[in-house]
Parts: structure tokens; C-alpha cells; sequence
């Protein structure tokens, strides 16, 4: 079972938790490429949209991609690295992409929960419900197009690691 997992999704969708225990479960090296794009700038998001922009953002967060990519490792990725091309493409052919899909209300709910504003800055200025309708009616598509996989974000953190490791293992089987 030599491979990558990317998981993809808006913020809010449990990408860096799941990854985790996912990770755990397949005794994978787990990375986020958010945190490694703020432990190589030693920077917060924030302070480098706020500085230098979001397509310098989107440029070192699609070379950190392909940086942390290697086997057996588990990448949470930015819930916008799916708007390159690029990326999307990278992702396909270089691993399995695992969507966690869920609604605006939920991830609103979540990242009212746990405000992280200090590392993701508002895309839109608008309310965070807002934001999140927005985003994925933006996004959605997207993280389709790409996923091999789409799984229910709504379910417990350990039911989707079980689920995608299910998935997983039926693959190497099969």
C-alpha cells in the first residue's frame, strides 16, 4: 500500500482531523499544507495574503503541494487548492483525492466553533454562512471533478477514517 491520499474539501470539512487519524489508522506520514507553508515562511495565511496577496498565496500553496507529496503520506490540502487546474491534475495522477463534502450551514457551524482567524483570512467579507454558500457553490464542481472518492463530512471523524480506509484496502484487493 504504497500511496498518497489527498483530501480535499472547504475549511471547516475536518480535512487536518480525519487526516490525522487516517494516517494513523494506515501508519502514513500525515501533512498539512497549510501548516508547511507557515513553518517554511514563518508566516500565518493571513499575514502573507495581507502582505504579498492571494495568487502569491495559491503559488507556494501549489508548490507545497507537489513538495509534501510523496508515498504514504496523507495530505490535507487548503480548501482552494482545487481552484488550479494544475493541482487538480497533480492530485489525480499522483494519488487518491478524497472529497469531504458537507453543507455551507455545517461548516459554518463548525468554524464558528472554532474561529481560526488568525490563519484563514475571509475570502469574501461577508458573514461566515455567506462565505461558505459562496465558496462552495464556487467550488463545488470542483472538488467533484477531481475526487475519487466523496465522502459524507457529517459523519464522525472515525467513520469517515473507516470509510476511506475501507476504500482504500478494497482497492489494493481488487
Amino acid at each position: 500500500m504504497n500511496q498518497i491520499l489527498f483530501i480535499v474539501g472547504a475549511r471547516g470539512a475536518g480535512k487536518t482531523t480525519v487526516g490525522k487519524l487516517l494516517a494513523n489508522e494506515l501508519s502514513y506520514t500525515f501533512i498539512d499544507t497549510d501548516h508547511h507553508i507557515q513553518q517554511t515562511s514563518n508566516m500565518t495565511i493571513a499575514d502573507i495574503v495581507n502582505q504579498q496577496g492571494w495568487l502569491q498565496f495559491r503559488q507556494l500553496e501549489s508548490q507545497a503541494l507537489q513538495k509534501v507529496s510523496q508515498k504514504n503520506r496523507v495530505v490535507s490540502t487548503g480548501g482552494g487548492i482545487i481552484l488550479s487546474a494544475e493541482n487538480r491534475q497533480y492530485m489525480q495522477q499522483n494519488g487518491t483525492v478524497i472529497y469531504l463534502q458537507t453543507s455551507a450551514d455545517i461548516l459554518a457551524e463548525r468554524l464558528m466553533q472554532q474561529p481560526e482567524n488568525t490563519q484563514r483570512p475571509s475570502l469574501t467579507g461577508k458573514s461566515i454562512v455567506e462565505e461558505m454558500e459562496e465558496v462552495l457553490a464556487a467550488r463545488e464542481k470542483l472538488y467533484c471533478e477531481c475526487a475519487n472518492h466523496i465522502i459524507n463530512a457529517q459523519l464522525s471523524p472515525e467513520k469517515i477514517t473507516t470509510c476511506v480506509k475501507e476504500i482504500i484496502l478494497s482497492r489494493i484487493i481488487s
